[in-house]
């Protein structure tokens, strides 16, 4: 006897849901991932990185070099103004050309270093290789860094841990940007 083939059935479905549903959320996490490396949300979790080099300096960070701004605060000991007071002393205006071609640009810079009690002088004797990493770090930006609104503020971390280098722990303690014009 011959049995009767069952009669032809479509293979079921599979429903495509899951397949979308995790498109989009693979798609809103590569966005929000982007957002938070972007805006250096992701540094500042973290901890470390070059652009959240501010929030670190504020809070102590970057090994022995003194915390940023921690001078306009009275002296450790509570010596008071007695203990000596705190020294500028200005770094000769820098102008930069970061444009090529036909779209030259230039950015002005001049700024001081504040300096601790007694330090002036070793500042000043460093002073040729301080203009050197400054006119290094400037020449190496790209304009759209700086038309960024808190560029001013990461550029300025930047370079006054970059002098710090240079001058070693303790000698200079902020960098007070006196001009920056961008044009």
């Amino acid at each position: 006897m011959a049995t009767a083939a069952p009669p032809d059935q479509a293979p079921e479905k599979k429903s495509k849901l899951p397949l979308l549903i995790g498109l989009v959320l693979a798609l809103a996490g590569a966005g929000g991932g982007f957002y938070a490396t972007y805006s250096g949300m992701l540094d500042s979790l973290l901890g470390g990185g070059a652009p959240a080099s501010e929030s670190a300096a504020a809070e102590g960070g970057h090994g022995a070099a003194p915390a940023h701004g921690a001078p306009a605060a009275a002296p450790a000991g509570g010596h008071g103004e007695a203990g000596g007071s705190t020294g500028f002393v200005p770094l000769e205006p820098i102008t930069v050309n970061l444009g090529r071609g036909a779209d030259t640009r230039h950015l002005r810079f001049g700024a001081q270093l504040e300096v601790a009690p007694g330090a002036a002088g070793a500042v000043q004797a460093l002073m040729p290789r301080i203009m050197d990493v400054l006119n290094i770090y400037l020449r190496a930006l790209d304009p759209p860094e700086l038309e960024e609104p808190a560029a001013l503020l990461r550029l300025r971390a930047q370079m006054l841990r970059r002098v710090q280098i240079v001058t070693g722990p303790g000698l200079v303690n902020d960098l007070l940007i006196i001009e920056f014009v961008f044009n």
